[in-house]
């Protein structure tokens, strides 16, 4: 075991959480030392003002190759749908996010909204749910609402301030107006307001002008899952370079970080494995901060022998509904950035979803955020027809793409504690640990909101012209493994885990992100979350990690 010298933080994981921790240490004089699982494919590090070109709208290179990482093959997940199906179901990809420099952010097409105030309350707004823990956060929305200003001055954010009629209070605008919208949104919103909904320009971290020395977004339609060729998205590059041009951050990627290191009830550093195999040590001597997301800081932190009994608990996964309709004229969901309109009247309750929710046996209903959004790109479509003479012929009609369009529901997924990450028992990575498994099955909440919302949804697509609809959902209770679609959630908002709070019996983590036994030791991502809400949840981690990281400094 090779020891190195000492850094004021240690910081594990380079995505929006960890960026943004390392951009305000740094603003505040801390030397800081941030390790990536992945590789880099980002910044060049010999020169953080230049911004690497190894992205391109390569459909096999980013979804069938694993470009950004990881590989299924070597690091292998597992899951299981309950503690009853055995130590496994399933060996492979159970919802991997990116790893690489840039983590989740690298991939994502930039929709970033706030919460809602009740978000932040909803055990004391909306009541216990049987089979779920649901509380309030240990903040709300008021304290909140100038980190989340911040946030989107730093990261670049394009909206429009007043579209939006269940939005929150705010003090300011948008940094960016909103950008162009889709053609097939133009018409989807069209339909969705003659039913009397409210869709609006979500806002997005896809620079819609010129932004802090980057372009604006040229609206390739290559977003969602890809990596952006010309650096128009700013989640997570531009807290990143920030900090590595203070000259006091060094990156380093293709390191795994296997253990945190405490003594006497604080955090004094890492143990990790190089990329040429190697074990090391490296110390901090004011702070270690993880942010390796829902999944991986929860493996790290039991991989480390941390004993609570919440760690890993309360995973939560959007649940998607997924609509679509196929239209008579062609939608072109190829160009734009993916999604560029959203509605949000599925999380505000009246009395259609009480009365839902009654039927069901349950004391409230939510939806979520709903994505106005097109089908997948060529390579997926292709594998949809038949092959041969009339799979030319398909391509070039293009029903299941030109001509599709339709809704995705990012709905709220409530914390159960029997939904968690642990070690498999058996399953190791490539590097000999034990792999991460997931048990996860959907409360029937979730169920009853999606079979609730999903006919609205149908029906807009019929006005806009739709000649027949499809729904579908992820995850698939009790569905096949081995597809798109099956009992793993395919949402790539993954939250809670190591859950914050004010008692250290029920949370993991303090209203600050530091851990209630371990006040050095912070986590920085999703993990901390309380509920999942029916919103994405990278500004909120960008937004807490800003105001976690100068009470970090501060202290």
């Amino acid at each position: 075991m090779i020891a190195d010298q000492d850094f004021d933080a240690i910081v594990v994981g380079s995505g929006p959480g960890g960026s943004t921790v390392a951009e305000v240490l740094t603003a505040a004089g801390w030397s800081v030392l941030i390790f990536e699982k992945g590789r880099n494919h980002l910044i060049d590090l010999a020169d953080p003002t230049r911004l690497l070109t190894d992205y391109s709208n390569d459909e096999l290179k980013f979804i069938s190759r694993h470009f950004l990482g990881p590989d299924p093959w070597l690091e292998p997940r597992t899951f299981r749908a309950g503690e009853d199906r055995g130590d496994r179901e399933h060996i492979g990809e159970a919802n991997n996010l990116p790893s690489t420099v840039g983590g989740g952010g690298v991939h994502a097409d930039g929709k970033l909204p706030r919460f809602l105030a009740a978000d932040f309350r909803m055990r004391s707004d909306l009541g216990p749910v049987d089979g779920a823990a649901v509380e309030d956060w240990p903040v709300d929305y008021d304290e909140m609402e100038p980190f989340y200003a911040d946030a989107e001055r730093i990261v670049g954010v394009a909206g429009d301030a007043d579209a939006n009629p269940f939005a929150a209070w705010r003090s300011g605008p948008y940094p960016m107006p909103p950008g162009a919208p889709m053609y097939g949104a133009v018409r989807s919103t069209a339909s969705a307001e003659k039913l009397g909904l409210h869709p609006y320009p979500g806002p997005t971290g896809a620079n819609s002008v010129p932004y802090d020395g980057r372009p604006a977004c040229n609206n390739c339609g290559f977003c969602a899952y890809y990596g952006c060729p010309i650096h128009a998205k700013g989640d997570p590059v531009a807290p990143l370079q920030r900090a590595l041009l203070t000259g006091r951050c060094e990156l380093r990627p293709e390191t795994f970080v296997s253990r945190v290191l405490v003594t006497n009830g604080r955090a004094t550093g890492v143990e990790y494995v190089d990329r040429d195999g190697v074990t090391r040590t490296e110390t901090a001597t004011r702070a270690v901060v993880l942010a390796g997301g829902a999944v991986e800081t929860p493996r790290l932190l039991l991989l480390s022998g941390f004993e609570h009994p919440l760690i890993g608990r309360h995973l939560m996964c959007h649940f998607q509904t997924m609509v679509m309709g196929i239209m008579l004229f062609r939608t072109h969901p190829h160009r734009g950035r993916a999604v560029t309109h959203m509605h949000d009247d599925h999380l505000i309750g009246d009395d259609a979803s009480r009365a839902a929710a009654a039927a069901a046996g349950l004391p409230w209903l939510r939806g979520g955020m709903v994505e106005h959004c097109g089908p997948g790109a060529p390579v997926m479509e292709s594998r949809t027809y038949p092959w041969g003479r009339r799979h030319k012929e398909m391509m070039r009609e293009s029903p299941m793409r030109d001509h599709m369009w339709g809704f995705t529901m990012q709905g709220e997924d409530l914390p159960q504690p029997t939904n968690r990450i642990d070690l498999d028992p058996t399953v190791r990575d490539i590097r000999g640990f034990p792999a991460m498994r997931m048990t996860y099955r959907s409360h029937a909440m979730e169920l009853a909101a999606s079979r609730h919302y999903a006919p609205t949804l149908a029906a807009v697509l019929e006005d806009m012209g739709a000649t027949q609809t499809m729904v579908a959902t992820s995850p698939v209770p009790d569905g096949p493994y081995g597809g798109y679609l099956s009992p793993i959630p395919n949402s790539k908002h993954v939250v809670g885990t190591v859950r914050m709070g004010t008692d250290p019996s029920t949370s993991v983590l303090d209203p600050w992100g530091r851990f209630h036994d371990v006040p050095n030791l912070m986590v920085a991502d999703s993990s901390g979350f309380v509920t999942s809400t029916g919103y994405g949840p990278t500004l909120t981690i960008v937004a807490l990690a800003i105001r976690n990281a100068r009470a970090l400094a501060s202290s």
